[in-house]
């Protein structure tokens, strides 16, 4: 990586998170991207934080915060659908609308990438991408990923359904 990334931290989701993923977990914008259509309580939020045992194997998922130098939380990044006997999980990246075009989702992914390599032992990083998010598309192509298959009508936005191109990337 030769370019100059800004700086991004990775930790576990505390109970002082529930705010936040409270604000990304009911944004209705990102519904169509995910398999998310419903709202999530307060409740079922804080339920999920307490009992989650942070642990890949038992959990099947990792959820992260991430936080910028200062300590802001920007976002959070998701790998599931972890599959254990194949050695491959799915990743997702919301990064807060004020935080967005600064690099750091980049930044996550390169970091992601190492913990996935050098702490979990994958073999595969995946991701749905809607052929329309070009962004996103680019994103996930300067990161490595190359896209290995074209999926009809895979996403629905409530009106419309969308092509989705398979991400992946090969650690």
């Amino acid at each position: 990586m030769t370019e100059n990334l800004p700086f991004v931290h990775l930790r576990a989701i505390e109970p002082e998170d529930l705010d936040v993923l409270y604000g990304i977990e009911n944004d209705a914008r990102l519904w169509n991207v995910s398999v998310t259509n419903v709202p999530y309580s307060r409740y079922t939020l804080y339920e999920y934080v307490a009992n989650s045992k942070n642990d890949i194997y038992s959990d099947r998922q990792v959820r992260m915060m991430i936080e910028n130098e200062e300590g802001d939380v920007i976002g959070i990044v998701d790998i599931i659908n972890f599959e254990p006997k194949h050695l491959r999980a799915e990743i997702g990246i919301v990064i807060k609308d004020e935080f967005r075009n600064k690099g750091y989702a980049k930044a996550t992914l390169f970091n992601i990438r190492e913990y996935s390599l050098k702490v979990l032992h994958l073999h595969q990083l995946y991701a749905y991408v809607d052929v329309e998010n070009e962004r996103s598309l680019r994103l996930f192509e300067k990161c490595g990923f190359i896209a290995s298959s074209r999926l009809r009508d895979w996403l629905f936005d409530g009106k419309t359904y969308h092509d989705a191109l398979l991400m992946q990337l090969f650690l």
